[in-house]
């Protein structure tokens, strides 16, 4: 029998500081010595080790089987003997035969403490894969090591994670020995030296922070919906309210902007917008392309999810943003494939807007009915009609314009005529019609000099026909 002296106390800590249970570390010392043994006695013995917990003593077995002629002692045993130690036992069964073990040696020693320190491992390893398995998809607070090649090496306490370069913050700089707040992305057990995955880019970092600093996301009342990020750049947020007395946008940016202030300020002063989630796709799309102010936006093929938005021609900029953020993080709160043209743009190509959304709401597999696109048709008829009615409203002044002259050329009356009635006439400002006639070479000198009946009819037909 081999004692252990202060097992227990050994294992206590253990426990503590690595999370290790002392039922496996018991279990680590028995197999240990097992292989220890067997690695001394070099016999083929099957060995098996019994451990007590309390007073730290090892008793150690030799699992014979039960024959009737032995050929093998340190392997088998005949059933008389057998029934020395256990009487229950049959011909053909296994008994355990306590022995002595001798000493083990070095090289025997250094088997088990190879054998203890890989099963603690193992068994560290287990306990650290259980605890962050939970903590997928949380914040967790680390403390940073060590930098490497701008990676930073992060004790999360009972293990330690890389925060690559690719998962940090554009501009963010982290000293030794300062805590930082982390997203647990993934933990993969066949990653040896970085089994827990962490991230600062990731967008659920985003949406974490928002339910540790607004209650009223955990509470229920408020959820959020979709979030899109350009780490350290900028960020949009939908959020839905489930009471219609409480706003859900007021409510997440806070008082002066208090709650939305501290979140902006843990990532790196990155710009968020905070928008009202809709069920309607095409509101949600508007509000997801704010600040920016939308006329109307198509749904041009709905099994593709694109649609074209329509904005003043003075929005435009504002919507696409600073090499395309606007659009793109719009694109990706909203999921769907965005098209953003100005007002001008549309009425050059209404055409083909009109035939994609006539193909749209002809289609069979359109569950779109008729109001669903009252906001895109409506507009596009006042496009239309505006366009018709200046095009209509130009030809009637002319035609209007022609008429008159044409009246006044039938006028027989030889007498001068003032350049302020000829005016009156035409249906025209005098000053107009003395700039109108000099662009044509007829020189007028003043509104006050009379027209002789040659230089009327020259007028009218260099001038106005």
């Amino acid at each position: 029998m081999i004692i252990i002296d202060n097992l227990e106390q050994v294992a206590n800590q253990i426990e503590t500081e690595r999370g290790v249970a002392k039922e496996l570390l018991f279990k680590a010392v028995e197999q240990a010595l097992s292989s220890a043994c067997r690695k001394k006695l070099g016999d083929g013995s099957q060995l098996e080790c019994e451990l007590n917990g309390v007073d730290g003593s090892v008793s150690f077995y030799r699992v014979k089987e039960i024959v009737e002629d032995v050929f093998s002692e340190s392997t088998e045993i005949t059933l008389k003997e057998a029934k020395k130690i256990d009487n229950t036992v049959e011909l053909d069964g296994e008994v355990k035969v306590p022995f002595i073990p001798p000493d083990f040696g070095r090289i025997a020693a250094q088997v088990a403490k190879q054998v203890i320190i890989q099963r603690l491992r193992e068994a560290e390893k287990d306990s650290v894969f259980e605890e962050f398995q939970d903590k997928v998809g949380t914040i967790v607070t680390g403390t940073v090591q060590r930098v490497e090649n701008r990676n930073y090496l992060i004790n999360l306490g009972r293990t330690e994670a890389i925060l690559r370069f690719s998962d940090q913050i554009l501009g963010e700089r982290f000293e030794v020995n300062e805590s930082i707040r982390v997203y647990v992305v993934n933990v993969d057990r066949a990653n040896r030296p970085n089994m827990v995955s962490i991230s600062r880019t990731h967008t659920g970092l985003l949406k974490k922070l928002f339910e540790i600093e607004i209650p009223e996301i955990n509470d229920g009342i408020i959820d959020v919906m979709s979030v899109s990020r350009e780490p350290g750049i900028r960020a949009k947020v939908g959020v839905r309210t489930n009471n219609p007395s409480i706003g859900a946008v007021g409510t997440c940016v806070g008082q002066m902007g208090g709650r939305i202030q501290a979140i902006i300020k843990e990532l790196g002063n990155e710009k968020i917008d905070v928008l009202e989630w809709d069920e309607d796709i095409k509101t949600f799309i508007a509000n997801a392309l704010k600040p920016a102010k939308v006329t109307s936006v198509f749904i041009t093929d709905i099994d593709q999810k694109t649609a074209t938005v329509v904005v003043p021609n003075d929005q435009l900029s504002l919507a696409i943003g600073k090499r395309g953020i606007n659009v793109r993080l719009s694109s990706h709160l909203t999921g769907w494939n965005l098209n953003v043209i100005s007002e001008d743009e549309l009425s050059q190509s209404k055409g083909s807007i009109v035939d994609k959304i006539k193909q749209f709401t002809d289609s069979d597999d359109s569950q779109t009915d008729d109001s669903s696109l009252s906001l895109e048709s409506s507009f596009l008829a006042k496009a239309i009609s505006r366009d018709a009615k200046i095009e209509k409203d130009m030809s009637d002044t002319q035609e209007k314009l022609k008429q008159k002259v044409k009246s006044i050329s039938n006028n027989n009356d030889d007498s001068d005529m003032k350049v302020s009635d000829l005016a009156k006439l035409l249906n025209v400002k005098t000053q107009e019609l003395i700039d109108r006639a000099s662009k044509k070479g007829i020189t007028i000198k003043s509104n006050r000099v009379k027209l002789s009946p040659e230089q009327v009819k020259e007028i009218k037909e260099k001038v106005f026909i």
